[in-house]
């Protein structure tokens, strides 16, 4: 690897997005601007965000390090979140929207009562701190390994760029983010795939070299029971995580909704594919990684193919990737603590000023959370382990029942508590205390089940239950009060609000545009410095520029 021109790349390249979230420091005037994109956003912008916020530097650690010891499975098991959009693009995604409520903990609040609100929001405020952690930990062991850093001080560093970006300019420069790394990504996939194959001997070499069941679609300890319960896991994950329903309350329309749900299961068909070839072919390569050696699968083939200035594009690619994943939830924790905690309980005539400072400041303080907790990934079975851990024993209990009370005017909120807190208990007894106890563990199948089946059968019997009984619940007739008073006191329209959220909208589709462009220019410039790979790397440059006016076109409809 060429490290004076990939750490030049590094360099300019993080300049640059520091820049574009310095450009939005002055756009967000209030929460809603801040957090919800002044509720509208284009669907094509918020679905390619929501895709790139569900994708981090663990999809190439975490699923990378499956596909190089299992195989096509870790194609299969990204599937599943295709699944879970198309289920949420069709039901769910309109449903967020047509609640009017600019997070989901304001919607648990209507439906479900204060008091469950905020069991949620200390429950949902720490899984986040967890779930991105982990992300975080996933972004420090590839930048730390590529150029050869400790791990403590690489995590700590950027880490604290993360919170920055998040505190300094609120949604849209997330999803500006969100979209350059997708962009930058998907090229740099594009062009590792070819130069792996060259490096493995062929496509035909490739084939031959594999393990027999190396393209099983089911493989080793991921199951049939496995990918079932991970489908239904995404479906909650997808529908009901509320770092994903700002994406679908910050459009326009709830058709706009199911449009940012469908964008993002059209991209989850084709792109595992595109991300997992390349540690596949890794595996005939270099077949000797074991244990936690195979999280570097991606990261070695990277530098193995990749010409000069690419390996830096594509690591500050995956980590601004998952800066933005992090970012994301940042920003809607900070959200929730804001709109729902400190406007909700503690000071509801907060001024608009002191809660654009309030935001700022709970999004550093989250951030440092999310900093503690990847540094102790390593000591608790590593990136894979952690991730599904989590996401079993706390995806089904936390997230299901908020799902459900958007359809059923029969769950109460006591109902509610009660499912999350027993499932969450189950859970981690079968997690944490048997195995200490008894010595006995779940199968990864089996875990995942139970964390999934159990909320979804406790919210089943009670469901049937109170339409035995003829039940209605009372927090479902008091919430059709407050829908009838709200819409016969519909609040005047603010002329020079909606001119600037016209405006914030049309200057981020503005920036989007400019930036693409120059990531194009850098791509030109790194041609003049390849060995290999030249030509591909000017087609796709090319492309990119012309993709530079889709933005700007939908910047010049949009008329203040």
């Amino acid at each position: 690897m060429n490290s004076i021109i990939d750490t030049s790349v590094i360099v300019v390249f993080s300049v640059f997005i520091m820049i574009i979230g310095l450009l939005f420091s002055r756009t967000g005037r209030n929460l809603k601007s801040f957090f919800a994109g002044g509720e509208a956003v284009p669907w094509f912008i918020g679905g390619l965000s929501l895709f790139m916020s569900f994708f981090s530097a663990g999809t190439f650690v975490a699923w990378g390090s499956i596909a190089y010891k299992y195989g096509w499975v870790a194609v299969t098991i990204q599937w599943t979140m295709c699944i879970g959009g198309l289920i949420t693009g069709l039901y769910i995604a309109p449903k967020w929207k047509a609640t009017g409520s600019l997070t989901a903990a304001e919607f648990i609040k209507d439906r479900l009562g204060a008091h469950v609100q905020k069991s949620f929001i200390y429950i949902f405020m720490l899984v986040s701190l967890f779930i991105k952690g982990s992300v975080l930990y996933s972004v420090a062991k590839l930048v730390g390994s590529s150029l050869e850093f400790p791990l403590v001080p690489v995590t700590l560093i950027l880490g604290i760029l993360m919170i920055a970006y998040t505190a300094v300019g609120g949604l849209w420069a997330v999803m500006v983010t969100d979209i350059l790394q997708f962009v930058i990504l998907t090229a740099a996939v594009l062009l590792i795939i070819p130069l792996a194959f060259t490096e493995a001997g062929g496509v035909q070499t490739f084939l031959t070299k594999v393990p027999d069941d190396f393209f099983n679609v089911v493989n080793g300890e991921y199951t049939w029971g496995f990918i079932g319960a991970f489908a239904l896991y995404h479906i909650f994950y997808i529908g009901g995580n509320w770092t994903f329903v700002q994406r679908y309350t910050s459009v326009d329309t709830p058709k706009s909704a199911s449009k940012v749900a469908f964008l993002f299961a059209g991209l989850y068909i084709v792109s595992p594919v595109l991300w997992m070839l390349p540690p596949m072919i890794y595996q005939t390569i270099n077949p000797g990684l074991t244990g936690l050696e195979t999280e570097n699968a991606y990261l070695m083939v990277c530098k193995q193919v990749l010409p000069a200035g690419l390996m830096g594009l594509i690591l500050t690619g995956m980590y601004f990737s998952t800066s933005a994943s992090a970012n994301t939830a940042l920003n809607v924790v900070s959200a929730v603590f804001t709109n729902d905690i400190y406007k909700g309980t503690i000071n509801p005539q907060a001024s608009d000023e002191k809660l654009m400072k309030i935001a700022r400041t709970s999004s550093w303080c989250f951030g440092f959370g999310m900093i503690v907790i990847a540094l102790i990934v390593p000591y608790i079975g590593g990136i894979v382990e952690f991730t599904l851990s989590v996401g079993a024993i706390t995806g089904g209990p936390l997230l299901a029942p908020p799902i459900w009370a958007l359809f059923s005017k029969r769950i109460t909120g006591k109902a509610t508590i009660t499912i999350t807190m027993v499932s969450l208990a189950v859970n981690l007894c079968f997690k944490i205390v048997l195995p200490l106890v008894l010595d006995y563990k779940l199968s990864r199948a089996s875990e995942m089940l139970l964390g999934v089946l159990l909320p979804f059968i406790l919210l089943v019997i009670y469901e049937l239950y109170a339409a035995y009984k003829g039940k209605i619940s009372a927090e479902y007739l008091q919430l059709q009060e407050l829908k009838a008073f709200r819409a016969a006191n519909v609040p005047e329209v603010d002329e020079e609000e909606v001119a600037e959220i016209k405006r914030q909208n049309k200057f981020g589709l503005q920036v989007i545009a400019f930036s693409l462009a120059f990531i194009a220019l850098l791509l030109y410039i790194l041609c003049a410095f390849t060995t290999k790979g030249t030509t591909m790397v000017a087609v796709i440059a090319t492309l990119i520029l012309l993709s530079s006016w889709i933005p700007l076109s939908a910047s010049f409809k949009k008329k203040i």
